[in-house]
């Protein structure tokens, strides 16, 4: 036991040396512009929970009324005793909502990703991912077994290159032994908040011959018509095999999806071992997404989603930063040292004001930054409060 906590401790020490060291802070409120921690009240600049519908009424009475039919838990696996009614309205309302035929939601959108990427690949296939794909599709991609290509980041000439070798290799594989060919990128990337070209991959794969699967965590509730998302907003949705996404940032309840095809999701509901061999989610954040589904498409969506867009482009427009078509509202602001990184966000806590220092292995060596993000409940005065923080803090 003592070789095993020295060498704990070893690990720890190397990490606390490189400025690496993470640990827990216990938030005594819920997620808002505001939140408690240590019995101090921070400006939150943190949350993915982009809308605020995280503690909006509609999502905590639907949780409740769950909770008070459906109980605490759901039992077991679905396929084991039952799946439950508030399972099968969020799969119904998220197919209605993506417009396609289908949707499967599992309990975290990591688990979206193993399940989805494992079922379809494996070590005679081909997965080619942009650099900067979220660590579910890292690890999934490694876990399925296929042969992994990466290309630069919304790099397309580096993933047309890496798709003419993946063709290649399907090409002479045999017919009862066919090579697949599968691309995988987010829409809205998660530490930069940049949007893929979602436009100009679909061409390449099809000319290839790839499937192609995308996340779209940081883009759901947000674009689109209704927030379907970037590539409803780029009006190719019907042209990607599948959509993934998360239930936990936009829509405010947990969990993530899988999108598209009848025969797609029947796969999965087969296939998926993180769906077969994982208890299901409790039905309290079922009923919440389905009420953030639908929060998101009406009125009131589209009042959270304008004000979203307008506090990111008050912080954008005051740092000098490029407005793009495509608005998120993640804003990264790079330090490029992870111990200046570490500091800057510590000083912003001196302020009061909570935005994370995001360091290696979240983003590469060399490119840690503090990772800024909006949500629809902030204000003028708080954009106004953080840039002038920032102006006196960070220089």
């Amino acid at each position: 036991m003592n070789s095993f906590a020295d060498e704990l401790k070893h690990h720890l020490a190397d990490l606390r040396e490189q400025d690496l060291f993470r640990e827990l802070r216990r938030v005594d409120s819920a997620q808002g512009r505001h939140i408690e921690i240590g019995g101090k009240i921070f400006l939150n600049f943190s949350s993915n929970d982009y809308l605020g519908l995280a503690s909006h009424p509609a999502l905590k009475e639907a949780a409740i009324h769950a909770i008070e039919k459906f109980g605490a838990g759901a039992g077991a696996s679905r396929l084991i005793c039952g799946s439950l009614a508030p399972f099968h309205e969020l799969e119904e309302a998220l197919a209605n909502f993506k417009k396609t035929e289908a949707a499967l939601t599992f309990s975290t959108g990591y688990a979206a990703a193993l399940g989805a990427i494992c079922a379809l690949v494996g070590k005679d296939d081909v997965i080619v991912i942009d650099k900067l794909v979220h660590a579910c599709i890292v690890d999934a991609a490694k876990l399925s077994g296929a042969k992994i290509r990466v290309f630069a980041h919304n790099d397309l000439d580096d993933l047309a290159d890496k798709l003419k070798w993946a063709d290649k290799l399907s090409k002479a594989g045999s017919e009862k032994q066919k090579v697949k060919n599968f691309i995988v990128t987010e829409s809205i990337f998660s530490m930069d908040g940049d949007a893929a070209p979602l436009r100009e991959i679909i061409k390449l794969k099809e000319k290839y011959g790839a499937w192609l699967m995308v996340d779209e965590a940081h883009a759901t509730g947000i674009f689109g018509q209704k927030g379907r998302g970037l590539a409803d907003a780029l009006g190719v949705s019907e042209q990607i095999e599948i959509q993934m996404g998360t239930l936990g940032k936009a829509l405010g309840a947990s969990g993530g999806y899988i999108c598209g095809s009848r025969l797609l999701i029947n796969f999965l509901t087969n296939r998926a071992r993180s769906f077969i061999f994982s208890t299901a989610p409790v039905p309290a954040a079922a009923a919440a997404a389905t009420a953030g589904i639908k929060l998101a498409q009406s009125t009131t969506g589209d009042s959270l989603r304008a004000q979203l867009k307008r506090n990111a482009s008050l912080f954008k427009s005051a740092i000098g930063s490029p407005q793009s078509v495509i608005a998120s509202a993640i804003v990264p602001l790079i330090l490029g040292d992870e111990a200046k990184a570490v500091a800057a966000a510590k000083k912003l806590r001196a302020q009061n004001i909570f935005v994370p220092a995001i360091r290696y292995p979240t983003v590469a060596r060399g490119a840690a930054r503090l990772r800024v993000t909006f949500t629809a409940t902030h204000t003028d005065e708080d954009v106004a409060q953080l840039l002038a923080t920032l102006k006196n803090l960070i220089q």
